[in-house]
């Protein structure tokens, strides 16, 4: 007998240790579909995360072993895809050096207690869309990967924006392969000269920002209607696919 194929289950890691704030988060998380666990320590949520089968983690700051910046900072430095796993903060710490050290840490997103669970199931849902790579059309050429209006070949170093090939520089290109590795997700100046440039000596300051204005330049004349790398003023770049 055949059995009927399911579709997989978005499982999402709820890193909180106040038993109201969790019980809220997973009920609403539950009630749009998604498989919800929830954990009290930051090195349970690590020992998860490396045991596979976390899709998003919705992370804490304040936790009674290691601190959620630390948990985020160990994800990131894990080897394979479990250091691409989305975070997002769900935090009473709001002053804006907590909000910039946790998108410079990797966090995709940062809420701030109290909260709304239906804006927080929102952007969850916004950020595992985001992560999930779009599917490559049967009748695409071999080596391009389509990521809305943009289609890289990471091996041939190209990029295309709506179907025109666009004319890059070696930083332009690292600039917006970095962006498009992580589409949504704000990566800060360091973030992204860290990806693209070799060493310190070929950087200057506010030479990311030299490229980026480049790019868009390029992007417009490539056909683009608004501004898809969008700047988030004292924190970094975002790339809308």
């Amino acid at each position: 007998m055949l059995r009927a194929m399911t579709a997989p289950v978005t499982h999402v890691l709820v890193v909180e240790d106040e038993a109201a704030i969790a019980e809220t988060v997973l009920y609403a998380l539950r009630s749009e579909g998604y498989a919800a666990s929830h954990c009290l320590l930051g090195g349970q949520a690590l020992q998860q995360l490396q045991a596979g089968d976390i899709d998003l983690v919705v992370l804490d700051v304040g936790l009674p072993d290691l601190s959620g910046f630390e948990v985020c900072r160990r994800l990131r430095a894990l080897p394979g895809p479990v250091a691409q796993v989305p975070v997002i903060f769900l935090t009473a710490r709001n002053d804006e050096l907590d909000r910039v050290l946790g998108l410079e840490l990797g966090a995709d997103d940062y809420m701030a207690k109290p909260f709304s669970p239906r804006e927080l199931v929102a952007r969850v849902r916004a950020r595992l869309r985001r992560a999930t790579p779009t599917p490559v059309a049967p009748s695409a050429e071999a080596g391009w990967q389509e990521h809305g209006a943009f289609a890289i070949d990471r091996d041939g170093r190209r990029i295309r924006f709506q179907g025109h090939a666009l004319d890059l520089t070696r930083y332009e290109y690292a600039l917006l392969e970095a962006l498009l590795q992580r589409p949504g997700a704000i990566l800060s100046r360091a973030q992204l000269m860290d990806r693209g440039w070799d060493s310190a000596a070929d950087s200057a300051d506010r030479t990311v920002d030299t490229h980026v204005k480049t790019l868009r330049a390029k992007l417009r004349a490539a056909g683009a209607s608004g501004e898809p790398i969008r700047t988030h003023r004292g924190l970094g770049y975002a790339l809308e696919v």
